[in-house]
């Protein structure tokens, strides 16, 4: 029997080129290259699918999914294209939240960074003392730090049904993207109930797949939290450990990795990596 090994990526999003303000972030041709490279060295594999033949271990050899967390606009602008292209199919857990012309509090601090001329070290800085502020207190701070909107980051929800028309996977990211450890757990249950409920209206079909907002366990997210996501009639869950998931593994908690590295070799070792993890 094949050794049932599994390797998520997680990306957040693709953009139209290169921001030095961001310079994890791929930009098209980057992701271009990336998808080629992963195509030629993995099985990819949607996640539904892959979380179902893991569980059944029935997994191809070299098994790979592709993830996109929070519901940007660039996920079905750029994104969307390139994998087709490449003949892929990929996850993207969204916050249902921010469609139609909502922004993340990130987002808002990351244009205040551009405009005051922050570096990157100094934007991740910034985002860490905020990031877990009581929901409320950080969404305030974030509001007053930011500049007027040129443009809509956010999907708008004709995006999430043209993703789920070519056959992509649409997960829960939750409803506002809150740290749940920081949300009473009722608070916390009902975010995550409203971003499935407002996703299965938007595609009309049933919405399986959830990822935890920031992804640590015991810092971001608990046991409560992974219960509640199992009453909701989840079937799986990402969290964003590093790793890769193997038939064992709680398929509420499944680990991920980013693919940081800013250039193709460094891209193509982290891969060669996985894939000797993976067979």
């Amino acid at each position: 029997m094949t050794s049932q090994r599994l390797s998520i990526l997680i990306y957040h999003r693709v953009l139209a080129r290169r921001d030095p303000l961001l310079p994890s972030l791929p930009d098209i041709r980057r992701f271009d290259g990336q998808m080629a490279m992963l195509k030629r060295a993995f099985n990819v594999l949607p996640l539904g699918l892959a979380v179902r033949l893991l569980q059944r271990q029935a997994l191809p050899p070299r098994a790979a999914c592709i993830t996109f967390d929070d519901g940007y606009a660039d996920n079905a602008e750029y994104a969307l294209p390139i994998l087709q292209r490449h003949g892929l199919k990929a996850t993207f857990f969204i916050a249902s939240g921010y469609l139609n012309g909502g922004q993340m509090w990130n987002d808002d601090v990351i244009e205040h960074a551009r405009q005051v001329g922050l570096r990157p070290h100094e934007l991740d800085q910034l985002l860490q003392r905020l990031k877990y502020l009581p929901f409320d207190e950080r969404e305030r701070a974030a509001s007053a730090l930011a500049p007027p909107r040129s443009h809509a980051l956010m999907m708008r929800a004709d995006q999430v049904q043209a993703l789920h028309a070519a056959g992509m996977d649409i997960g829960a990211h939750t409803h506002r993207h809150p740290i749940l450890a920081n949300l009473p757990d009722a608070e916390a249950l009902a975010d995550i109930r409203l971003g499935k409920a407002a996703l299965e209206n938007i595609t009309q079909a049933p919405v399986t797949l959830f990822a935890y907002p920031n992804g640590k366990p015991g810092v971001d997210y608990n046991q409560r939290h992974v219960q509640m996501v199992l009453e909701l009639g989840f079937e799986a869950a990402c969290s964003t450990v590093a790793g890769v998931a193997y038939d064992g593994s709680d398929m509420l908690q499944l680990p991920r990795f980013t693919p940081w590295e800013p250039d193709r070799l460094r891209f193509f070792l982290r891969l060669l990596a996985q894939r000797r993890i993976a067979v």
